[in-house]
Order: structure tokens, then sequence, then C-alpha cells
């Protein structure tokens, strides 16, 4: 069994069934199990600040993941603790308009990228980045969370 941990850090409310589903759905899918994670929900400004003090980067993103399993001192142990993920609730929003889909599909898009971070799936080179994109868009179709909806 998993334990998936949300935290809305927000004043914006947020669907926490669909974010258990998915992610629940997300690791039954790359057959992870007794696994532990957070998914934790910021503000723009909020998610800005990460990125600029641990990537570097100096201005907001969708999502961050922070996979535990990538550090080379971790110490397996008889549960996966697969880390965090921080997801910028201000960019579901202007992603879901700019894309022309629902707040829901973006919240479940974004979570699953998340937790495919986490299990070391990346998107760095061109086949990377086919695996990892058809894995997002083969988990949101079983769940019917279409770019429709």
């Amino acid at each position: 069994m998993n334990e998936i941990n949300i935290t809305n850090n927000t004043n914006e409310s947020i669907d926490e069934e669909l974010l258990y589903k998915v992610a629940n759905y997300a690791l039954e899918y790359e057959k992870v199990s007794n696994a532990v994670l957070n998914i934790i929900i910021v503000d723009n400004s909020y998610i800005h600040k990460i990125n600029k003090e641990y990537r570097g980067v100096d201005r907001e993103t969708d999502v961050i993941s922070f996979a535990l399993e990538d550090d080379d001192t971790f110490v397996k142990l008889p549960i996966r603790v697969l880390g965090d993920i921080y997801i910028s609730i201000d960019k579901v929003k202007s992603q879901a308009l700019e894309y022309g889909h629902s707040e829901k599909r973006e919240l479940s898009f974004l979570t699953v990228h998340g937790i495919l971070h986490l299990l070391g799936y990346d998107h760095m080179n061109i086949n990377d980045e086919k695996v990892m994109f058809q894995k997002q868009e083969d988990i949101l179709d079983k769940l019917e969370i279409t770019r429709e909806k």
C-alpha cells in the first residue's frame, strides 16, 4: 500500500480525492507499492523561490520534484520514500487556459509528471521525453482524464 500525503499551502480549494486517485494509479501503473510521497500545492511566488534556490532558475515553474532515490547517499528501506512534488496552483490555472483544457486535467498531468520524475524518468533527451510523455498520456487516458475534460 502506498502513502500519499497532500498539503495545500494556498487559499485555493483543490480536489484531494482526484490527487489521491491520480497518484495511486500512476504508482500502480509503474508497479510501485509500499511507497511514500508528498504532494505540496503552492503559489507562483513560493515555487519561484524553490526554483531559484534549488535549480538556479529565476522564475516560477509548474512542478518541481525532489526525488530522494536520486541521491547517492540514499539507503534502501522496506518502504520506498520517493520524495516531494511541489505544484503551483497558479500555473495549473494559467496553463489550463493556455492549453485549452480543464484545471482537473492540468493538475492531474502535473501530478503524474512529478511522480514519474520521482521514479527516475526524465525528458532531457528526445528518447527519454518520448517514453515519459507516452507514460503520462497512457496514465491519464486510463483514468479518462482527457484534454477535453
